[in-house]
């Protein structure tokens, strides 16, 4: 990778927060279903010993990091902006970016900090994550004219950060922005990243975080919601819908398209990572100038592929890999406009 990158600028830029994820894989508990909230919990009880039947510590993660390794396993020219503390995981985290291909000339290092570590309660094939996000003193670096940005995950303090990448974007034409908004993106709303949303060139998300972004809306159909997200900038929108598929917008054609997900070769291992993997997946086939027809065969493939294994990144494909299951897919995996 090379030293100097306002020089030698890169295909694809990940900017958002690095993480170690902890899973913790339970053995035993019950998940409730709530009706009134339409959404599953996990219950252990309360003030007992829980037994787990493993723990398996992955470094390196987040969604920006997961969207740099799949661009960076697909050929592209790929580095991370990301703050880590100076401590054992953070140094890990750097060690775990350079043996992926993955640039770490914008990763700064925060002596006194410490870095973001999470635990992942794994139960059968779904997980709740423990989140705790350190807080930097977050500044865009100089990373010179990349093809694309890829924007994700960030922690609270980061209003400011925000705005910096919305400048960056306005004044930098050349540079096309991916946006997948996190947790806390979400909870900022349209309006406080009006410059971000404007100048985004592919939007991602999922149905239940579209509703909230559009404001609580009950509309429940992912094409019209990806139409609607797209009033809000974006020039193509893809609003994900887990086993019912995906849905793109093209604001400049007009057209919605619908893919359906790969088939699972197996029951899926554990879903952490499957819409970073679609999202990445997705926007680095863009990058590579495939149209959206194409990058939508290439994105769920991917996704299919990372719950089979444990984490985000392990099961993350080549192109060379994409392209053999594309070859033994079923007849009728193919986007179709709707």
């Amino acid at each position: 990778m090379p030293e100097n990158t306002t020089e030698n600028n890169f295909d694809f830029v990940a900017i958002g927060d690095i993480v170690t994820d902890a899973f913790i894989r339970l053995i035993t508990a019950e998940v409730y279903y709530d009706g009134l909230k339409h959404e599953q919990q996990l219950c252990l009880l309360n003030g007992a010993k829980i037994p787990y039947e493993s723990a398996t510590v992955v470094s390196a993660v987040g969604n920006s990091p997961n969207a740099a390794a799949s661009a960076a396993r697909l050929g592209l020219r790929t580095a991370l902006v990301a703050d880590v503390g100076g401590d054992e995981h953070g140094r890990e985290d750097v060690a775990t970016l350079k043996s992926n291909n993955i640039a770490t000339d914008f990763v700064r290092v925060h002596e006194g900090l410490l870095s973001n570590y999470h635990y992942v309660l794994w139960y059968r094939a779904e997980r709740t994550i423990l989140i705790k996000h350190e807080e930097y003193p977050y500044a865009l670096p100089d990373v010179g004219s990349p093809k694309w940005l890829y924007f994700s995950s960030v922690g609270q303090n980061s209003l400011d950060y925000h705005k910096q990448v919305g400048e960056y974007i306005k004044s930098h034409p050349e540079t096309k922005l991916a946006f997948q908004p996190g947790t806390f993106q979400i909870k900022l709303g349209t309006e406080a990243l009006r410059d971000i949303y404007e100048h985004t060139e592919v939007f991602f998300c999922n149905k239940e975080e579209a509703q909230e972004i559009l404001g609580n809306v009950t509309e429940n159909n992912a094409g019209n919601l990806a139409r609607m997200m797209s009033e809000k900038g974006p020039k193509i929108s893809v609003i994900t819908d887990g086993p019912n598929g995906a849905h793109v917008f093209n604001k400049e054609t007009g057209e919605t398209w619908f893919m359906p997900p790969y088939p699972d070769p197996a029951p899926p291992f554990e879903r952490t990572g499957a819409g970073d993997a679609f999202s990445s997946t997705f926007a680095a086939a863009l990058a590579m100038g495939k149209p959206i027809e194409e990058a939508l065969l290439w994105a769920p493939i991917n996704s299919m592929s990372v719950v089979q294994k444990i984490g985000a990144q392990a099961g993350l494909l080549t192109q060379a890999e994409i392209q053999e299951w594309l070859a033994k897919a079923p007849e009728d995996y193919k986007p179709k406009k709707v």
